[in-house]
């Protein structure tokens, strides 16, 4: 039932961010490595991939609302997770929003990414 909720939740952010939302070119992420208690900001444009510690993220797509609207950036991002000898595990795929980072959070015992927003090329 949560699970449900989540879903019909995140469709209508998705709906209704989307038919008012701009794409972008560049999604900002941040990161969380819980051994060390670090943050990093970081910026990955649209289809392309960096590394952050084990993990490879990917966004494909980056959205965000124009300033007189509520204020919202999503983004689509696949993350895997690098296994030294292994092949790559795929850690998440899916949607992410910056208004609600714990709604679509990645689940993994050392690092944490959320979205903080989507822009475009200075």
């Amino acid at each position: 039932m949560r699970i449900a909720a989540t879903i019909l939740f995140g469709a209508v952010l998705v709906w209704s961010s989307a038919a008012q939302a701009d794409p972008k070119q560049i999604a900002v992420l941040q990161g969380l490595d819980k051994v060390t208690a670090r943050t990093s900001t970081f910026e990955v444009p649209i289809d392309q991939s960096i590394d952050f510690g084990a993990l490879r993220i990917r966004v494909r797509h980056c959205d965000k609302t124009p300033p007189e609207e509520r204020p919202e950036a999503t983004a689509f991002v696949e993350i895997d997770e690098l296994r030294p000898g292994q092949e790559q595990k795929v850690l998440f795929t899916g949607w992410m929003f910056a208004s609600s980072p714990g709604l679509h959070a990645v689940e993994h015992a050392v690092y944490d990414v959320w979205l903080l927003d989507c822009k475009d090329p200075s």
